[in-house]
């Protein structure tokens, strides 16, 4: 069974930065679309960013486009966050996931399907206070 692992969360001041990190034992990042995701107590899921694996094009939600950039760094089988111009309304727990099956390289029509994702890590808090 793969085992997906976020780290990189923490308390930072509004306008600061952090990088979250994904990384997979027993799966290859690099041959599937790799998403993140934050929830907020009593919340769904929000799909914040989305890389796929063969086209590699990235997708952002609105609200934090030219503030978060997702990359990959296939050698150490590891899919980034970094996150800029931090606000509080990003508090929220971030997951990554990996999309698998037959479009598995691309990432899905909505950045908001969640259930699109088969593997899932189990989260790192960001909290944006001051």
């Amino acid at each position: 069974q793969p085992q997906f692992v976020e780290s990189g969360g923490g308390l930072v001041q509004p306008g600061g930065s952090l990088r979250l990190s994904c990384t997979a034992a027993g799966f290859t990042l690099d041959s599937h679309a790799v998403a993140w995701f934050r929830q907020v107590p009593e919340k769904e899921h929000e799909g914040v960013s989305c890389i796929g694996s063969r086209d590699g094009d990235t997708y952002y939600l609105d609200s934090v486009k030219g503030r978060f950039t997702i990359s990959r760094d296939n050698a150490k089988n590891t899919v980034y966050l970094q996150m800029n111009s931090l606000k509080s309304e990003d508090t929220a727990i971030y997951y990554c996931a990996a999309r698998t099956g037959l479009h598995g390289y691309y990432c899905p029509s909505y950045l908001r399907d969640s259930y699109e994702y088969d593997h899932w890590g189990q989260g790192t808090r960001v909290t944006v206070s001051s």
